[in-house]
């Protein structure tokens, strides 16, 4: 029979228990291995097959007090504290962390972080986006349900943050810094520009004309396209790079070798 515990025992431990994903005053055991970790996360680093744990099949929790077994809920039966200030059953998920922000949703199936008001559900990425970008990216089908393309996490429920590219394809926040860092400035799956680069064509504009190209070359003539408008034009060929004639973007590439006009 559970004992019988007043509203004072909730608070007790908040914040004070947990591992280094979640904050949380329980561990859960999972019933495809039947081990006992502290979330899901750490589950998957620490199995040596690499099969990870599905959230939603969790039955069992210990509570971190009291060290109780029992069913999933968010107080625990025996000492009545609330094992999590967040918890999502159709999750079972917990965590003490409620300044995230944490709410469910019900599209996407899992919970996220940052306000349910600050956010809304993309149908077409299947991802929610900040409400900043509605109306204003690019969608690309399930852009969040792959993995990042530099580190290869995969992104729908990382924990860490994701940018959304111009181009609407997604990358860890801090691994499209590190790529810029390297200058690096192109989408790695489909080569857009990521940031504004009019300053570096500028820069290109200046080396092209001060720099006189042999005269066997300077009347032949490439194919190029252009990664960032899509567009296929003619441009006279350069060593140093090819100007789209349509967004005067220089990330292009040739499709045809240098060839004497006719």
């Amino acid at each position: 029979m559970a004992a019988i515990v007043d509203d004072s025992r909730l608070n007790y431990g908040k914040m004070g228990y947990g591992c280094v994903h979640y904050r949380r005053r329980c561990k859960i055991r999972a019933p495809c291995c039947n081990e006992i970790f502290h979330c899901r996360h750490c589950h998957n680093e620490s199995t040596k097959d690499h099969h990870e744990l599905c959230r939603q099949e969790v039955e069992t929790v210990i509570c971190l007090v009291c060290d109780t077994e029992q069913p999933v809920s968010q107080v625990c039966l025996n000492c009545g504290v609330n094992m999590g200030e967040y918890f999502c059953k159709l999750c079972k998920f917990f965590d003490d962390d409620i300044e995230k922000g944490l709410y469910h949703c019900d599209e996407c199936g899992i919970c996220r972080v940052g306000d349910k008001e600050n956010y809304f559900h993309c149908k077409k990425c299947g991802t929610c986006y900040s409400v900043y970008l509605r109306n204003k990216h690019s969608c690309v089908e399930n852009s969040m349900k792959h993995h990042c393309p530099i580190c290869y996490e995969y992104l729908f429920d990382s924990l860490r943050y994701t940018r959304v590219l111009k181009c609407g394809h997604t990358m860890h926040s801090e691994c499209l810094d590190d790529m810029i860092n390297h200058e690096q400035y192109t989408c790695p799956i489909c080569y857009k520009s990521v940031i504004d680069l009019s300053r570096l064509w500028r820069k290109y504009d200046e080396e092209i004309e001060a720099t006189l190209m042999p005269e066997d070359y300077r009347q032949r003539k490439v194919w190029i396209l252009c990664n960032d408008c899509n567009d296929t034009t003619e441009a006279f060929f350069h060593v140093i790079g090819h100007k789209c004639v349509h967004c005067y973007s220089y990330n292009t590439r040739m499709t045809s070798p240098p060839i004497l006009p006719q």
